[in-house]
């Protein structure tokens, strides 16, 4: 397949860039800045600018987006403009698209919605993503919503991981964690075998 990587050099993007190659796929990848991230081509783009994600998406044959909201200091907004911009452009676009959420869209085993309980630094940004998620599932678009655990970061692919919808998965000593690149392998085995059609869903240890 043909991918176009929006929000392509950043932690978890470049990891998705580099399952994506390693798989033998093609990837256009574009950041504000067009900057190289592989052996991908690179492609300065504005997630928010509806025409220009409509044009890249056109020679592709599916659209992710790896963006976090953090442009403007104002993290509700940007979340709300990013997601308002993807919708738009769904139904000019025609592909599935494939969104890198946040852990704060899932919820605890009782219900209680991550984003209410994240440590206060990123409590802003927990409740964005998950307003975002609200807003592509009241809509048309055929999207699908990863969340990662509640611990992201570089570290090993080791391809052995657990995965869950939308409850908050932890391991047996209560931690909540994935490596980027394993999330990477979960998210790609995703977009090669569509199991999660408008939905969210998870991977952690």
């Amino acid at each position: 397949m043909k991918l176009l990587i929006i929000g392509a050099t950043g932690m978890i993007g470049s990891r998705l860039v580099a399952e994506a190659e390693s798989r033998g796929h093609t990837v256009v990848a574009a950041s504000r800045k067009g900057s190289a991230v592989g052996n991908a081509q690179p492609l300065p783009l504005e997630v928010t600018d509806v025409e220009a994600v409509v044009a890249a998406a056109q020679t592709v044959d599916l659209v992710i987006t790896a963006v976090s909201p953090r442009s403007s200091g104002n993290a509700m907004d940007d979340a709300l403009g990013y997601g308002g911009a993807l919708i738009e452009a769904a139904p000019q676009i025609g592909k599935r698209l494939m969104v890198v959420g946040g852990a704060g869209t899932l919820n605890l085993p009782d219900g209680t919605p991550v984003a209410d309980v994240v440590p206060e630094p990123y409590r802003d940004e927990a409740k964005a993503m998950r307003a975002m998620f609200e807003m592509l599932a009241q809509s048309t678009a055929d999207f699908t919503f990863m969340a990662p655990a509640g611990v992201i970061e570089p570290g090993e692919r080791t391809g052995v991981f657990r995965l869950g919808q939308r409850e908050f998965l932890t391991d047996d000593e209560g931690n909540s964690r994935i490596s980027a690149e394993d999330y990477a392998v979960a998210f790609m085995d995703e977009v090669e075998t569509p199991k999660h059609p408008r939905q969210v869903f998870t991977a952690a240890y």
